[in-house]
C-alpha cells in the first residue's frame, strides 16, 4: 500500500515537472516591432493592417477570415465588445456637451431635442462602429495579440503584398 502511494506520488511529480510553463527569454522578443499607428489607420479605413490593400471586413461588422491581397489570417481576432464601448465613449463625448450647450443657451422644446439628438446619436454610432472595430483588430495585429504573434511580417509599405 505504501509502495503504491509512493509510485503514484512519483507519477504525479513527473507530470508536474513535464508540464512546466514556458519561460520567457530575450530570444522570444526577437520579432520586429509593427507600426501601431499605421496599422490602426489602415484598420480604421477598413483595410488590412499588414498590407493596407485588402479589405478587413466581409460584411458590416463581420471580419474577413483572411486578407484577399496578402493572405493575413484574421479568423482568430478577439475584438468582442471593445469597439462598442469605445463608440459609446466617443459619441457620448460629442453629443452630451453639444446637448448641454444648446440646452443652456437656447432651451429648445424637449420634443425637438429628442428629434435631433436621438437620430444624431444613432447615425454617429453606426458610422463609427465599423472603423473603430477595424482599428481594434489592427491594434491586436500590431501588438501580436490573440493568435497574431507567430506570424511573419511581410511588406509593411502600402501598396505591396506581403510574401507568404
Amino acid at each position: 500500500m505504501v509502495q503504491e502511494t509512493l509510485a503514484q506520488d512519483a507519477l504525479t511529480q513527473d507530470a508536474v515537472t513535464t508540464s512546466q510553463p514556458k519561460v520567457w527569454t530575450p530570444n522570444d522578443s526577437a520579432q520586429p516591432k509593427r507600426d501601431v499607428w499605421q496599422a490602426m489607420r489602415r484598420g480604421f479605413r477598413g483595410r488590412c493592417p499588414r498590407c493596407g490593400e485588402g479589405k478587413i471586413f466581409r460584411a458590416f461588422l463581420k471580419v474577413a477570415d483572411n486578407c484577399s491581397v496578402c493572405g493575413q489570417d484574421f479568423s482568430h481576432h478577439r475584438a468582442d465588445d471593445l469597439p462598442a464601448y469605445l463608440v459609446i465613449v466617443i459619441v457620448g463625448h460629442i453629443i452630451v456637451p453639444l446637448a448641454l450647450w444648446i440646452e443652456t443657451d437656447y432651451s429648445p422644446p424637449v420634443g425637438l431635442q429628442l428629434a435631433v439628438y436621438l437620430p444624431l446619436t444613432l447615425v454617429a454610432s453606426l458610422a463609427l462602429l465599423q472603423p473603430v472595430k477595424g482599428a481594434v483588430v489592427a491594434l491586436q495585429w500590431a501588438f501580436r495579440m490573440h493568435g497574431f504573434e507567430g506570424e511573419a511580417d511581410g511588406n509593411s509599405g502600402a501598396g505591396g503584398a506581403a510574401p507568404t
